[in-house]
């Protein structure tokens, strides 16, 4: 996938917090306190992220309504999985990651590990 821009990874915020599809007018309406935005601009960031496969949308009547096309979580992994790959060596990139992380973080890794199926 291509990388989010700032306002396009502002609008998937307000995507992944949403509990449903909304309409242009709507993403416009969460957006507007901290980020007052043009009807016209909404739409046209919700167009690239479409294109993109960021979001999917439904015709309701004459307006779509978006929703994310995955979770914040698969998208991170996404981003994990880039990061990766742009590595010379995916693994000494993997072992300064995990060295990185909180006690508590590496005990989650190792138990979602320890559970994975293989087969």
């Amino acid at each position: 996938m291509k990388p989010l821009g700032e306002l396009e990874a502002v609008v998937m915020e307000r995507l992944w917090a949403a509990d449903g599809p909304l309409s242009v007018r709507e993403v416009q309406a969460v957006l507007a306190p901290d980020r007052p935005l043009a009807y016209t601009t909404v739409m046209t960031v919700l167009d690239h992220l479409h294109r993109k496969g960021y979001v999917t949308r439904e015709k309701q009547g004459k307006a779509y309504r978006y929703s994310s096309a995955t979770s914040r979580d698969e998208h991170a992994a996404d981003l994990l999985g880039q990061a990766l790959a742009s590595s010379g060596d995916r693994g000494a990139a993997l072992m300064h990651f995990v060295g990185r992380m909180a006690p508590e973080e590496v005990a989650e890794l190792r138990a979602a590990l320890t559970g994975r199926d293989d087969a």
